[in-house]
């Protein structure tokens, strides 16, 4: 009877996690068969997911005519870039916090953990300034340095929680074969970060793939380095939206960071499981 009562619990909890999924997955595949649709179709169809004729070219106008194509690279080159000046300055941070006991140390630690509440919103102009006072504003490096600008806390945290958990040993030796400080944080620690860094990188690279707000901001005078987040613009125009020509691009913004996840999501779940026992 217990027995019983417990597959009859388990079969019950897996049935509400299979709603839930489901429920939360629904307006993504709802967008997916949106974009097979006409605009009619689209505005009409209701809550119905099939199509009535698949329309694939919604899908080569947005590509084409919408000017995806372009903003798919502009997406690749700002995501790449910003991911790798994340990844390393946060490692830099993380071991320094991690493994050096200065003055202040606490404090120092407390004070950037505190930035984590500040909107991102309330630090867009001195951002915007210095991006102009560097000359950068509608370049590509402006946008790159805008997007990797402010403290990245949690990547920081992961990293100096996983440096704590390394034995001191391994500086020590690494000294006796000769390596400094940055000798050692390259050749010794950086390499046995391995999860964090897959972490950092996954994290960083989705949400700089759907950043919408810096880019829009940063090339608003130069629509041709607009990322695809942005680009869902160039479908809405002064008296109509082509909604279907939207969706399409929306499923070819998201396909990628939907792939990215599921391949390395093991690499992710290593990451943060590391950093919680370090």
């Amino acid at each position: 009877m217990l027995t019983r009562k417990v597959f009859s619990a388990k079969a019950l909890t897996h049935l509400l996690l299979l709603l839930a999924g489901a429920v939360w997955i629904y307006p993504f595949v709802w967008m997916i068969f949106s974009s097979l649709k006409t605009n009619t179709e689209y505005l009409t169809a209701g809550i119905r997911l099939l199509p009535a004729s698949p329309q694939w070219e919604n899908y080569a106008r947005a590509w084409r005519v919408g000017g995806f194509s372009d903003y798919f690279l502009n997406s690749v080159i700002v995501t790449g870039a910003t991911v790798a000046i994340v990844v390393i300055l946060c490692a830099l941070a993380g071991y320094a916090l991690g493994r050096v006991r200065f003055p202040g140390r606490t404090v120092c630690i407390a004070v950037l953990t505190a930035t984590m509440f500040i909107p991102k919103g309330y630090t867009i102009i001195p951002i915007y300034q210095i991006i102009k006072g560097l000359g950068l504003l509608n370049t590509m490096p402006g946008v790159i340095l805008a997007e990797s600008s402010g403290a990245h806390v949690l990547f920081i945290l992961l990293y100096m929680s996983y440096f704590q958990g390394l034995p001191k040993e391994l500086e020590e030796s690494s000294e006796m074969d000769g390596n400094g400080f940055v000798g050692t944080f390259a050749r010794i620690m950086l390499p046995l970060s391995k999860p964090i860094i897959a972490t950092t990188a996954i994290m960083q690279a989705i949400w700089t793939w759907n950043s919408f707000f810096v880019p829009l901001i940063f090339t608003l005078n130069k629509p041709e380095l607009r990322t695809l987040a942005v680009g869902m613009f160039s479908f809405a125009g002064e008296h109509t939206v082509d909604w279907s020509g939207m969706t399409a691009g929306a499923s070819i913004s998201l396909l990628p960071v939907m792939l990215v996840f599921v391949v390395f999501q093991r690499y992710f779940i290593e990451g943060i499981s590391g950093a919680v026992k370090g």
